[in-house]
């Protein structure tokens, strides 16, 4: 049987979405209980942190790409 190829594109946003998830609990714990503990990442999917940062990434790589301000 043959491996499927991995993609370039998204193996590489998922990691930058992990990132940005743990940050936003990070920021969340310090700003609530002033803790520093990491996240599982079930904790992540659970809390939303995964989804909002999912949003937060894809938007930043968007607007990066497509930049509104064109040159004149």
């Amino acid at each position: 049987m043959q491996k499927k190829p991995k993609g370039k594109f998204w193996p590489q946003v998922r990691a930058l979405i992990w990132e940005k998830a743990e940050q936003l609990f990070m920021q969340e714990q310090m700003r609530t209980m002033n803790c520093d503990i990491k996240p599982e990442r079930c904790e992540l999917r659970e809390g939303g942190y995964f989804h909002t940062a999912k949003l937060i990434v894809l938007r930043e790589l968007y607007l990066q790409r497509y930049n509104p301000q064109r040159v004149k």
